[in-house]
């Protein structure tokens, strides 16, 4: 994989105007809700294409030689966008983690877009995505270890699919575990789910990791996990991203 030389950080410029990667996309936001207070506890930033096509149409473009730079424009580009909107809850940016060859080198192209769109540090939440498989599982621990000691929340996203699963959770704990939607859709109605689905709120509860339910589209749904006693949620029950902008959220009533 082609990095950048001696680690070379991007500019915000060059992330913005997708310079250095040869393509240009841009962002949509989902929340992350506090179902139970009524709050927005975060948006999840998503990549977009320019007109607002799926996520997959950007992707068409990353390849091994320009990982690297895609992973530093997400981050770029997020809290830019995340800042014109005015956005006063955190921001979730997911992180490729065989893309961050040096953490404390990486960050930098992170911190200098919060310095240079005045967006503070600890709104930052960093999302480990599961769409690769982990090459380094001590190359991860040390990342998200130096991403908790820079003051930054970390995510362990769709937890339960694919490869996050009990190992990599074994290995390291971060600060919030994302149940995966396949284990969320139709829980209510699927005794083994909801058997799995206790259990890991049960063991996040022990490791002090807030659970996030990802994926809820039912009242079914929410009205089980909030029996459990989970109450961040995000899927379209709430509120579908939106392209660009921040959008209005559904809250459906917390069962007594």
């Amino acid at each position: 994989m082609t990095g950048p030389t001696d680690y070379q950080v991007l500019s915000c410029a060059q992330c913005l105007g997708g310079q250095a990667l040869g393509f240009d996309f841009s962002m949509a936001f989902q929340p992350i809700i506090d179902a139970k207070h009524q709050t927005v506890f975060a948006y999840e930033a998503l990549a977009r294409g320019l007109g607002g096509e799926p996520a997959g149409e950007v992707f068409k473009h990353v390849n091994a030689d320009n990982l690297y730079r895609f992973d530093q424009a997400c981050r770029v580009k997020a809290i830019r966008l995340a800042a014109a909107l005015g956005m006063k809850t955190k921001l979730s940016i997911n992180f490729m983690p065989n893309a961050v060859y040096r953490p404390e080198l990486c960050i930098r192209t992170t911190l200098a877009a919060a310095k240079t769109y005045n967006f503070p540090l600890e709104q930052i939440i960093f999302e480990i995505t599961e769409a690769e498989q982990i090459k380094d599982r001590s190359h991860l621990h040390n990342i998200v270890k130096h991403y908790s000691e820079q003051g930054f929340l970390t995510a362990l996203d769709d937890f339960g699919a694919g490869y996050a699963g009990l190992n990599l959770l074994a290995d390291m704990q971060t600060d919030i575990i994302k149940l995966d939607m396949d284990l969320i859709r139709n829980v209510h109605t699927d005794i083994k789910r909801q058997t799995i689905v206790r259990a890991i709120n049960d063991v996040c509860e022990e490791f002090g990791s807030a659970v996030v339910a990802e994926g809820v589209e039912t009242e079914g749904e929410f009205q089980f996990l909030a029996g459990l006693g989970i109450q961040l949620y995000q899927g379209y029950l709430f509120a579908k991203p939106a392209f660009e902008t921040l959008p209005d959220v559904h809250w459906p009533a917390w069962p007594h």
